[in-house]
């Protein structure tokens, strides 16, 4: 089966993308990145979605290729920056897969999976937290990502499409080696770079109501995470639906926990600093897993233990692979 892959040479995508030739699926890769290892021998459409043009590209290509179903991953992702920026996140993110819904229109694709987010939630009022409850969220990245939720929703009704919105919690970690992700702005990342520069990693906020103080975030595996699209996309094989999942484990960890778990793994001495809460960081976010548990028969089999040693271990091989003379 041909499957278009929108955002295909990131972090997540790779992943996806992997795994999909791994069980024998065509991937047609849309990015406007730079090709990497996780690219193989799919093809690869270099696009930006919110481009002149893009709509004729992808609708021709999804002709083409013969082109059946779509795991729309491309976005801008940073919380952070997109308070700084929102017109360039709504442009992006909504103007970006407002072309490739009208790309779609009257062709062979009957199933589309979109990348969602936890972010949608905001600070939630109850935990965990379920796909029922009040979506509300407080960054435009948030925002565009429940108004995607929306847009997905409004034009699989339209045009008859099967629709899964996967809202993703706090995914890390490595598959393979060299999927590793040394550039996305997530804790584990940042604390990672600074063990390696020596300096201690950052705990921000002491003094939250957890067990320990710091916040509690529930963590996923980044294979989990990209086994759970094949299993959307499998389900709407059969189930022609429209609805929102949440991909996480239900169990929550905290920061520190999390921290100290990678100092460990990567043998450092230096221990993580305390510093002052972030403004709008929740003090907890722990997923309702059982939606998606019911529907897909989907759980996630791997443990945050997994996630820190995975994401160590690529990091030491990125390091070794840089350092390895050229042939």
């Amino acid at each position: 089966m041909a499957i278009l892959v929108t955002g295909g040479l990131g972090y997540i995508g790779s992943h996806v993308v992997r795994m999909l030739q791994e069980r024998g699926d065509r991937p047609v890769i849309v990015d406007s990145g730079t090709p990497g290892p996780g690219l193989g021998n799919a093809i690869l459409i270099d696009l930006d979605l919110s481009s002149v043009g893009a709509v004729d590209e992808i609708r021709a290509a999804v002709v083409e290729h013969s082109v059946t179903a779509v795991i729309h991953l491309a976005a801008l992702k940073q919380v952070g920056e997109s308070v700084e920026h929102p017109a360039r996140y709504y442009s992006e993110n909504i103007g970006g897969l407002a072309n490739l819904m009208l790309a779609i229109e009257g062709s062979a694709v009957d199933r589309f999976v979109f990348s969602s987010s936890a972010a949608v939630y905001g600070n939630p009022l109850s935990l965990p937290v379920g796909e029922s409850d009040l979506a509300a969220p407080i960054s435009p990245y948030g925002e565009t990502k429940l108004a995607g939720e929306w847009l997905v929703r409004d034009c699989a009704r339209a045009l008859g499409l099967g629709v899964l919105s996967l809202r993703y919690f706090n995914v890390a970690g490595a598959g393979w080696p060299d999927l590793g992700d040394p550039q996305s702005l997530n804790l584990l990342t940042i604390a990672m770079d600074a063990i390696e520069a020596g300096e201690p990693p950052v705990i921000f906020g002491g003094d939250y109501p957890t067990a320990d103080g710091t916040a509690v975030r529930d963590y996923v595996h980044v294979i989990d995470l990209a086994s759970a699209h094949l299993a959307a996309l499998d389900y709407l094989a059969g189930e022609p639906v429209v609805d929102v999942l949440n991909v996480g484990t239900g169990t929550g960890v905290s920061v520190r926990t999390l921290l100290d778990s990678l100092v460990s793994v990567s043998g450092s001495t230096v221990m993580p600093l305390l510093a002052g809460r972030r403004a709008g960081d929740p003090a907890e976010v722990i997923a309702d897993v059982s939606l998606i548990g019911a529907e897909l028969s989907w759980t996630a089999s791997r443990s945050f233990a997994d996630i820190v040693e995975s994401a160590w271990g690529a990091r030491e091989w990125r390091r070794r692979h840089d350092k390895a003379p050229a042939r």
